[in-house]
């Protein structure tokens, strides 16, 4: 299937998805349901699977998280200062400006396109940013929210940072696909071999995880919807789109990845921002209607900016 095929299908699900809600085919309530499934079930063991299974033995894991997460910190350092300076805002909304900036929807839509994209040995090496992506990303969020409380005086300096501490570790142990990802690392290194039987059973949980996320994605989309802050919104999803994927590019390049690590790198780094951002928000108290904006908009332009990079980067490595 080609490129072009694959994206429009993928956005089609999206699609569907929006449609079915916006006409309450599917209720709000399926939607959340869909997603709980996706994010507690289907996709963990997905992770777990690809763990147990996937041949990890070429390529370089460091050089392809320097790459990727190169552009992380430049993305959300623009997006953060982006909102402070050009639109006022403070410094608890620069950190949620920051994390919708550079946070990449990994799961429900970057495996799937992966998949779809670059067969299975693109999952594989998606799964190796996936397996750092998430705690590195939440300790930076909650560190960077510590700092702006303080600096903004809305806590001391002498109170929080245990609490802060065991809330990260607390959340971070709780989260099924960290749960995923180490029990299959855990198996992995026990040569522990799994019976055919529950084997069968983790695939087939595992393999309706891509067309399910996408469904509830689109869902999820018209829940969230636009929330005002569009101006904002549009330059935060700029940089996420444009940016982080333009600097991991160049630093594919500069370091000399892989094709095939290079090219899922700079397609990691240029999907839209997903839900995880708006729950940061929430859970900050600040930022929602612009994350929700931005996550809203960055997923409607990415079905033209993805297939950009995605056949950038497949003209330069093949």
């Amino acid at each position: 299937m080609g490129l072009a095929a694959t994206i429009t299908i993928i956005f089609s699900v999206i699609m569907l998805g929006y449609i079915f809600a916006k006409l309450k085919i599917l209720s709000d309530t399926t939607g959340d349901g869909l997603a709980d499934f996706v994010f507690v079930v289907s996709t963990p063991l997905l992770l777990f699977r690809t763990m147990v299974t996937a041949d990890f033995s070429t390529g370089n894991p460091w050089a392809l998280w320097l790459v990727y997460f190169t552009g992380v910190i430049v993305a959300w350092t623009a997006a953060h200062c982006g909102i402070r300076l050009m639109f006022g805002r403070d410094r608890r909304a620069g950190v949620v400006a920051g994390v919708t900036g550079a946070f990449s929807n990994l799961v429900f839509l970057g495996m799937p396109l992966m998949l779809g994209v670059y067969g299975q040995e693109g999952l594989v090496i998606i799964s190796l940013i996936i397996s750092i992506h998430m705690p590195l990303m939440m300790a930076a969020s909650l560190m960077l929210n510590e700092w702006a409380l303080r600096k903004d005086g809305v806590i001391s300096g002498e109170t929080g940072k245990a609490d802060t501490v065991i809330k990260f570790f607390s959340t971070l142990l709780c989260n099924p696909l960290v749960i995923g990802i180490l029990t299959g690392w855990l198996v992995r290194l026990s040569s522990f071999s799994i019976p055919q039987l529950p084997m069968q059973l983790i695939s087939m949980l595992a393999d309706v995880s891509g067309p399910l996320a996408l469904f509830a994605m689109g869902m999820g989309l018209k829940k969230f919807g636009i929330s005002g802050n569009v101006i904002a919104a549009g330059v935060n999803a700029s940089f996420k789109l444009l940016l982080m994927p333009a600097v991991v590019f160049v630093m594919a390049w500069f370091l000399g990845l892989p094709p095939l690590s290079a090219k899922v790198a700079i397609t990691a780094a240029a999907l839209p921002s997903g839900v995880n951002s708006y729950l940061i928000a929430t859970r900050f108290g600040v930022g929602q209607g612009l994350s929700s904006t931005s996550m809203v908009l960055a997923t409607a332009a990415s079905a033209l900016t993805l297939a950009m990079w995605i056949a950038l980067a497949q003209a330069v490595w093949g």
